[in-house]
């Protein structure tokens, strides 16, 4: 989309925004950059900052995980993908109303949120003219790009690039921080039954925090894997962050897995949540929490609710 397109959204309705954020991430975004008044509809899961689905949710969920394992989840989304249904559906009556200007959607990943086809083709069905910006950040860099783009074409592109500006200065402070540090090797294991290789962006989080990911591919996909394969690398660090969940139910799947896991490695759950899988501007408090991790004498942990460990590194034999 042409920077001339996303300046029109504000110019063809004379600067009052009506948005649909149909991510999480994006509505943190929005909230960051100020906008919240011009909020109209987010999705049942946007629950930061403090709760903005009062009133506005436009997006609902189509399967029901509470009190479901790991592997019960990872197969029923598994069950539906193949069968062709859809995870999340659009309430198109509460999205008709709201008429948004801006729609903030992705089509990184169908079973995060809404792919971007459906949301086009709900926007045909209603007759809406809203500007349709799609976010598909791969990497570090490129989720902080999509703050940019979010304030372009909210008419506060200024603003934007102060947001970024502060969330560059916290990541060069860490980087000071640890750069002459050894760097530990770190597995990140962002599902627990079956086993997952975090991916996408995360593997940039590891570095810019001072460590070295495991078999984790900078920009690429999350991939499965085995525990056999995760010990064989002989990690000094496993970070368990299951995507979607916050920091209890993820030290309660660490202890879980705990005996699959590399016995030399120290173990440490992570608000997946809030600080990892949200491609938004809470990445760089993930940064800073898992620098606390591998570093902690020259980076403190700062709150309790980020991080917690499981188990302490074992020394060799």
């Amino acid at each position: 989309m042409s920077l001339d397109l996303l300046n029109s959204v504000v110019d063809r309705h004379t600067g009052l925004m009506r948005i649909a954020s149909l991510l999480p991430s994006a509505t943190e975004i929005v909230y960051a950059l100020g906008l919240e008044a011009d909020l109209a509809g987010v999705t049942f899961e946007c629950d930061f900052p403090p709760d903005p689905r009062v009133g506005r949710s436009v997006l609902v969920g189509g399967l029901d995980t509470h009190g479901l394992e790991p592997a019960a989840i990872d197969a029923l989304v598994r069950d539906k993908i193949a069968a062709g249904d859809d995870l999340y559906r659009l309430d198109e009556d509460a999205f008709r109303s709201i008429d948004p200007t801006l729609v903030l959607t992705q089509d990184l990943c169908r079973v995060c949120a809404l792919p971007v086809g459906e949301v086009s083709a709900a926007l045909d069905r209603l007759g809406c003219s809203a500007e349709v910006l799609t976010l598909d950040p791969h990497t570090l860099d490129e989720v902080l790009s999509t703050i940019v783009a979010v304030g372009i074409a909210a008419g506060v592109a200024d603003r934007a690039v102060a947001v970024v500006g502060g969330l560059t200065a916290r990541l060069e402070a860490v980087s000071s921080a640890v750069v002459s540090r050894p760097k530990p090797n770190v597995f990140v294991l962002e599902w627990s039954d079956p086993p997952f290789i975090a991916g996408h962006w995360v593997p940039d989080l590891v570095i810019a925090a001072g460590g070295t990911p495991v078999h984790a591919e900078r920009g690429g996909r999350s991939i499965p894997t085995d525990w056999a394969t995760i010990a064989a690398a002989d990690p000094d660090i496993v970070v368990v962050s299951p995507c979607g969940f916050k920091l209890d139910d993820a030290a309660e799947q660490a202890v879980d897995v705990i005996a699959n896991l590399p016995e030399r490695a120290a173990v440490w759950a992570i608000d997946a949540d809030g600080l990892m899988v949200r491609p938004g501007p809470r990445v760089v408090d993930g940064v800073e929490a898992l620098a606390s991790i591998f570093h902690p004498d020259v980076v403190p942990q700062t709150t309790e609710t980020a991080v917690r460990q499981i188990r302490e590194r074992r020394s060799r034999q």
